[in-house]
């Protein structure tokens, strides 16, 4: 197989996920615990979704009535069109259908609405969703799904992964409001941390391992070559968890309001449960003006500096208490200190390469475990930092 199909299938592997029913209700009763009425008079697109097999829109349909919702719009994508193809199967519901067509089902994508009663038994409801083929192939980024778009009030699906910062590009440059999923990772993209800081964009109410300490778990199709991937079942199902993975919104809902209770520097290393902290002083970047912070609840409420955090503390993060300043990898908090030579060190070993990325780095005396750089002295690297402050500390300033 060639690198480049290689690349397409990991690709389209990543993409062909489909979210469990019970995440969509537990992600969604946040924003309802919030505001009863997020939903009421309101337009719902779910693009990016497969309506025959998907739950999001089996989720809002059941619950149009209750949400008081206006309009259900959802789209699927012509399996023709997608990178994984998969050993597709027309679903009963679509074959009976009258305007059913055998070639447009493979390379056209579908539409369903749902906003009347069709059924005439007096309520509205899954069973009134009304579909049609669309004139393309549903690719969010055509014109006809850009109308659909433009209707919408809320956009909520799981995008496909490869195309996380395509798609939420698409939705800020229309100004809506959203509920998405995607990766941890994605914090640190240069076309999301700008949103993150600008507190425009969040992590949603459960964001990798939230739930009975476990990762989210996706359906994935039964022909996926999963070997050597940790495979559960689930009515009959095959199912594979996926670490930091969650929700991304700009949706108000209560976690995003709890503040993180803390402790005080000198509280922290007397009694801290973390070794890196307990018994030790805080450390200071050789390259930045902040101190290092390893774990969220180690950050000291008496502080009144820079802090580096890990990129979870954004899943903690509480616009009322804290300010996010940047990331190592911001233009607009650029390193204080910049080293002409550098080689990279891992666990001892001196690597070929005198390159790589170093974002924060802390010195040490000497070289030991794990990544490292000889900028003639050790200064041991630390994965991505966010920069934060107390708000009433930033106050003070």
């Amino acid at each position: 197989m060639a690198q480049s199909d290689l690349v397409e299938a990991k690709r389209a592997k990543k993409d062909e996920f489909y979210t469990q029913y019970s995440d969509i209700q537990n992600e969604m009763n946040a924003y309802l615990e919030y505001d009863p009425d997020v939903f009421r008079n309101k337009t719902v697109l779910l693009p990016c979704d497969d309506p025959e097999w998907s739950n999001f829109t089996k989720f809002f349909a059941q619950n149009f009535e209750n949400f008081g919702l206006k309009k259900l719009i959802s789209t699927s994508y012509a399996v023709e069109s997608k990178l994984y193809k998969g050993s597709y199967q027309v679903s009963l519901f679509e074959e009976s259908a009258p305007h059913y067509d055998s070639n447009k089902t493979r390379t056209k994508g579908k539409i369903f609405k749902l906003d009347h009663d069709t059924t005439g038994d007096g309520k509205i409801d899954v069973e009134d969703l009304e579909w049609n083929y669309l004139e393309g192939d549903g690719d969010f980024r055509s014109d006809e799904i850009k109308k659909l778009r433009d209707e919408a009030d809320i956009i909520i699906t799981n995008p496909p992964f490869s195309l996380f910062r395509e798609f939420l590009s698409w939705i800020i440059e229309a100004g809506k409001q959203f509920v998405i999923i995607g990766n941890m990772n994605a914090i640190t993209y240069k076309e999301v941390f700008p949103l993150i800081k600008g507190n425009k964009m969040w992590t949603g109410s459960r964001f990798n391992k939230r739930v009975n300490g476990k990762n989210m778990t996706f359906y994935v199709p039964d022909d996926y070559d999963l070997s050597g991937t940790e495979v559960e079942m689930a009515n009959g199902k095959k199912m594979i968890s996926v670490a930091g993975t969650g929700w991304y919104t700009n949706l108000e809902h209560g976690r995003r309001h709890q503040p993180l209770s803390l402790m005080s520097m000198e509280d922290n290393i007397k009694y801290s449960k973390h070794k890196e902290v307990k018994g030790k002083q805080y450390q200071k970047y050789d390259n930045y003006d902040a101190i290092e912070i390893p774990f969220s609840d180690a950050i000291p409420n008496d502080y009144d500096g820079v802090m580096g955090v890990p990129i979870s503390f954004l899943t903690k993060h509480n616009p009322d208490q804290f300010v996010i300043l940047g990331s190592d990898a911001d233009d607009d908090t650029p390193p204080i200190k910049k080293y002409p030579k550098k080689a990279k060190v891992v666990n001892g070993n001196r690597m070929k390469s005198n390159t790589g990325t170093m974002g924060c780095v802390i010195r040490e005396e000497e070289f030991g475990s794990g990544t490292y750089f000889d900028v003639g002295y050790p200064v041991r690297a630390v994965y991505k930092r966010l920069f934060i402050k107390h708000i009433n500390n930033e106050n003070k300033s």
